[in-house]
């Protein structure tokens, strides 16, 4: 990536940041782990044919780990979290499991919840919504739960 992108990008991230640290007394994010979900695919072992591997994904994990690197998900919640703590406000970091396959509405959890990655649509109780929508509530119910514990 050449320097002026990586500025711009850095520029930008730096002004969300600021705008929604201006918005808000409470900033909620996941709990992300972006350095492992970054991991190379492991390699699998054919059985049958030693010495030969099954095909594991990796190309397509290669493609996920550029976009991850690409839209710069570390270093934006780097900069917010400095700029939230900078400012006072209250910062929480969630848990992220089933913030994008749990229902919000019934609690049911299983990945054929998310139908698409645009659309939620539980199993059980056949709530729909879009996908990042009803992931951003469940992040946010999670951290208002953890911040009502803390108080």
């Amino acid at each position: 990536m050449d320097r002026h992108r990586k500025s711009t990008r850095l520029g930008t991230c730096s002004q969300q940041a600021r705008a929604l640290v201006g918005r808000y007394d409470l900033l909620v994010v996941e709990g992300l782990q972006i350095a492992t979900m970054m991991r190379r695919a492991k390699p699998v072992a054919d059985p049958e044919n030693p010495g030969q591997f099954l095909p594991n994904g990796a190309r397509a994990k290669s493609g996920l780990n550029r976009s991850i690197g690409d839209a710069g998900w570390g270093g934006f919640v780097s900069i917010l979290r400095a700029k939230a703590e900078e400012a006072g406000r209250i910062w929480i970091e969630v848990d992220p499991r089933h913030t994008s396959d749990g229902c919000e509405n019934c609690g049911y959890a299983a990945a054929e919840n998310r139908v698409t990655q645009a659309e939620f649509q539980c199993r059980r109780c056949l709530h729909l919504a879009p996908a990042d929508e009803h992931a951003a509530r469940n992040i946010l119910r999670a951290g208002l739960a953890l911040h009502a514990q803390a108080a």
